[in-house]
């Protein structure tokens, strides 16, 4: 074929099988005139007519390249790819960077996302410029180095993977500290580097002397005001749950939106993965299945830098272009969320999303959060996506842990997004608005449920959130010590973000409003201190009861009787919603596998208590020690995801 021979591109598009013939005016529309002029030079370079045509019709459907569709469907390797490309030039190439030669100059990081060109240091020669050549570049490129020859002396050609490795590797310990440091030195407010300020830890202390000295002196009445105090806190947390439970049988089914006029833009997909490597092949799996242009995915696999079983799991596992992994030096804190900020700033994606490794994605919920957010205000800038959980007949505590997923994902926080209210993440599953995320600082560092904290801080910058109906699978924890080891972290976490928006209760309030302050009272605070006041109530009503049917001469007054009242109504009904919301957010799959452990809530719950303690005593002894949950390979698998 000779190119000359067609005078336009619609005739050259015809041609190779692209468009049908004849083709009239309405086909130019569809056909950009960079793709054409792409679809010429991979033409010269000996490329397939019918794949040319296929991977044309993906970049004028995808809004992306034919250079980018090609290196993402496999078709062409990326490193003998961009050698061609070096040979066009008459450019050496370089399958590999030094990064001992990178200059790692302020604004590197930018080439993390875009890689075109670095500055390279050699001790016995002059500098080289490491560039990344591209098809759309290749014409000004070849008429630069024409007009200056010497150039082709001080430049060299390389892969972005290669850029992107060596970029990692020379800039890891300032970014690790800037990572760490970051939130702290911009928004020392927002972060949980140090547990308590000083004027907490004054006001703290005072508290807690006043406390011991009316305990000392009137134990009666310490006991009467810690009692009414908790009371209320527990009858306001069973009140928000009642609502939303309400609420729910109001709500109405939502239709997914339309899909938006433009193409689809690059996702982010962020995993945080430590001591991973039994699950690797099924989250590659998974991730593979997510239905978005390959060539618009950023997938980011973060993984320990001196986690090696990891690595040489990842290594085994033949990964797309769309992969990359990112090594995050070893150092304290040694934080799920450090990781994901080390990454933040190379996100090449307009919308970014976090996973766990042990999800199991719905292939769809990138589509619906994409268009969600496309068809929702711009304040929106966070969805969360429903958590399931598979394993409901494995143990006791893996059914109660999926009816309490239930009631939260399904239904209590869809209500808090619907009525605008704040609402504290879960770990996984949520989908952000890039730019936004990385101008509130990320994530915190320091907390070890930076979701949680996440979601409140977005609201006190005047960002909501919402939410989207296509789940992630997981697998609860079924055994006691796992359970308990996770949901300890848990609490500790909320612990430290109620004390990081407690620091100036008066701004919160202004910058929240007077009802989002109090329900993020009764969610955070409301939940800690109802978990940990939940035995003392407990043991208050079997008093009360043991005394009146087995003390004949006993008593009750109006104020006994009136706590009494309240704490049968707090413990019961908040046992009686906890499980109606739980089953109202389960299919009726879900509530067969659940069957009658639903009666186990008391027992669920005095563990919860257990857990809250524990959390207290962690906080004061190891504030960012992360206790890890050891996954593995899921044993059930949904209707749904078999489907």
């Amino acid at each position: 074929m000779r190119l000359a021979e067609y005078p336009d591109d619609i005739a050259f598009a015809t041609a190779i099988g692209i468009l049908p013939r004849p083709c009239g005016p309405p086909c130019e529309e569809h056909i950009p005139p960079r793709l054409m002029t792409e679809a010429r030079f991979f033409r010269r370079l000996g490329l397939s007519k019918t794949l040319i045509s296929t991977m044309l019709v993906r970049a004028s459907q995808h809004g992306t390249t034919l250079e980018s569709e090609l290196l993402a469907s496999g078709a062409v390797s990326e490193e003998i790819y961009y050698e061609a490309l070096a040979e066009i030039l008459h450019l050496p190439f370089l399958t590999r960077i030094d990064p001992t030669q990178l200059e790692d100059l302020p604004g590197v990081d930018t080439q993390l996302v875009e890689p075109t060109v670095v500055r390279l240091r050699h001790p016995t020669r002059a500098p080289t410029t490491a560039i990344v050549p591209s098809a759309e570049r290749l014409g000004y490129l070849t008429e630069r180095l024409a007009h200056a020859p010497a150039l082709r002396t001080m430049m060299a050609a390389t892969t972005p993977s290669a850029l992107r490795a060596a970029l990692w590797q020379a800039g890891c310990n300032r970014r690790v500290r800037d990572t760490v440091d970051q939130l702290f030195a911009t928004m020392p407010e927002a972060s949980a580097r140090i547990t308590l300020w000083g004027r907490q830890g004054f006001y703290t202390g005072i508290v807690l002397a006043l406390l011991l000295s009316l305990a000392t002196a009137a134990p009666k009445l310490a006991l009467i005001l810690l009692h009414i105090v908790t009371t209320l806190l527990f009858f306001a947390t069973f009140l928000v749950r009642l609502v939303a439970l309400v609420a729910k049988k109001r709500e109405a089914g939502r239709a997914l939106a339309r899909p938006p006029a433009r193409p689809r833009p690059v996702y982010s997909v962020f995993v945080a993965l430590y001591r991973e490597a039994a699950v690797m092949p099924q989250l590659i799996e998974t991730l593979n299945k997510i239905e978005w242009p390959v060539a618009c995915l950023d997938i980011k696999l973060i993984c320990e830098a001196d986690d090696q079983e990891t690595l040489d799991a990842l290594a085994a596992i033949p990964l797309g272009r769309q992969y990359e992994v990112v090594a995050v030096p070893p150092g304290r804190p040694r934080t799920k969320p450090k990781a994901l900020s080390y990454a933040l700033g190379a996100a090449r994606g307009e919308y970014l999303v976090i996973y766990d490794a042990e999800d199991r994605i719905d292939p769809l919920q990138l589509e619906e959060a994409w268009r969600t957010f496309e068809s929702g205000p711009l304040d929106i800038v966070c969805l969360q996506a429903p958590l399931v959980i598979t394993n409901v007949r494995e143990s006791w505590l893996s059914a109660l842990f999926a009816l309490e997923y239930a009631g939260l994902f399904r239904v209590l926080l869809p209500r808090l997004a619907a009525a605008r209210l704040p609402m504290p993440l879960g770990g996984t599953s949520n989908h952000f608005r890039t730019r936004v995320l990385q101008q509130v600082g990320g994530w915190d560092p320091y907390n070890v449920t930076e979701d949680a904290d996440l979601g409140l801080r977005l609201y006190r910058l005047g960002y909501r959130c919402g939410t989207i109906t296509r789940p992630t699978y997981e697998e609860a924890p079924s055994g006691r010590d796992a359970w308990l080891g996770q949901r300890t972290r848990w609490f500790k976490g909320w612990l430290q973000t109620w004390l990081v928006l407690m620091r100036r209760p008066s701004r919160l309030m202004q910058e929240m409003g007077l009802w989002p302050s109090f329900v993020f009272q009764v969610l955070i605070g409301g939940l800690i201190l109802s978990s940990l006041a939940h035995p003392l109530i407990i043991a208050y009503i079997g008093v009360i009861t043991w005394s009146l049917f087995f003390k004949s001469a006993y008593t009750v007054g109006p104020f006994e009787l009136t706590m009494f009242t309240i704490d049968m109504v707090n413990i019961f009904g908040s046992y009686a919603v906890f499980v109606a919301l739980g089953r109202g957010g389960m299919t009726p799959g879900e509530q067969a596998a659940l069957g009658w452990r639903w009666v186990l809530t008391p027992v669920y719950w005095l563990f919860l208590s257990f857990a809250a303690w524990r959390a207290v005593k962690e906080l004061c002894n190891d504030p960012f020690f992360w206790n890890k949950t050891t996954h593995r390979p899921a044993q059930t698998v949904t209707e749904a995801e078999a489907g």
